[in-house]
């Protein structure tokens, strides 16, 4: 088990690199001028040569690789080329209200979704199922900007139980973060829902019609427990793929959630440092979102070991 885990992080290292030296590449070699955009219109051609002189854009690429990766290394991140501030300072100012928003939707998601694919692949070809299966094409064709207007108009504006807009960090007013909050996670979990009912019931089904499944039901045993101590477990890996990669996307692509319910997270910083060719920023954020990723996807790694032993091999 120990090697397992020891193979699984140093597969890290290469993919990793790759990112970063493709990030780098794809930033430097694609149109645009970041001195241009500090300058203003109204610049000669000698500020911006100054400018881009202070920054290091004349530099060669690997050179200016090398000393991005130098101070990666160190811990560096580099600071904004727009605001000046340090890039580790403003991801950490950011990333709060992203992660919880990405946690708690998570949670509901797995809460409402699992039992959901559960009790509709046990009822197969019933109206749970057919229900359940109604709900997760609503959810994957409905645009999330349009779930999170009619659940602003009908929950916020008409009904009045949460505010409308805005943030509240938990640890500063735990009431007023789940009110906040609430809104903006039903919102992404109607997606997850649906996309984790529906892989629960196809595993589900599968395994329901194993040999083991029914000499457990011919012995009596209870029927909540042939499902989700037996049928579940078995079915588990790929949820879990599911679940870790469905959390993956929400840490990076919760944009327009956060720009509908005016969440000040990650995203909205991603967008505004694409907008301004903020390279440090943008590179911090896409390393960041390939990290998540990798964590992620180590960690199921490892979660498949612990359901399924013979993946260890």
């Amino acid at each position: 088990m120990f090697g397992y885990i020891i193979r699984r992080i140093l597969g890290v290292i290469p993919v990793m690199a790759i990112v970063a030296l493709v990030v780098f590449l794809l930033l430097r070699l694609t149109p645009g001028d970041p001195a241009a955009i500090l300058a203003g219109d109204s610049a000669t051609a000698a500020q911006l040569e100054r400018i881009r002189e202070s920054l290091g854009l004349n530099d060669p690429l690997h050179l200016q690789f090398f000393n991005w990766i130098r101070q990666l290394l160190q811990g560096d991140l580099g600071t904004s080329l727009i605001s000046n501030t340090d890039v580790s300072q403003m991801i950490g100012r950011r990333i709060n209200p992203t992660i919880n928003l990405a946690v708690m939707t998570i949670i509901i998601s797995v809460l409402m979704a699992v039992p959901m694919g559960v009790i509709a692949a046990w009822r197969h070809r019933s109206w749970i199922d057919y229900g359940v299966m109604t709900f997760s094409v609503l959810g994957f064709s409905v645009p999330v900007f349009v779930i999170g207007y009619i659940f602003i108009q009908i929950f916020a504006i008409e009904l009045r139980w949460v505010p409308v807009q805005g943030y509240a960090h938990p640890t500063q007013d735990l009431m007023g973060f789940f009110q906040r909050a609430i809104l903006p996670s039903l919102t992404l979990a109607t997606i997850y829902v649906a996309l984790i009912a529906r892989m629960t019931r196809a595993s589900m089904l599968e395994v329901l019609g194993e040999d083991y499944i029914r000499t457990a039901r011919a012995k009596g045993v209870r029927e909540n427990v042939v499902l989700f101590r037996h049928a579940l477990r078995n079915a588990a890996v790929p949820i879990m793929t599911i679940i870790g990669t469905g959390f993956a996307l929400l840490i990076s692509g919760v944009v327009v959630t956060e720009s509908v319910f005016n969440i000040p997270g990650i995203g909205r910083l991603t967008v505004d440092a694409i907008l301004a060719r903020d390279y440090p920023v943008i590179q911090a954020m896409i390393l960041l979102t390939a990290g998540i990723y990798v964590l992620v996807n180590l960690l199921i790694d490892i979660s498949y070991s612990l359901i399924d032993p013979r993946i260890r091999y």
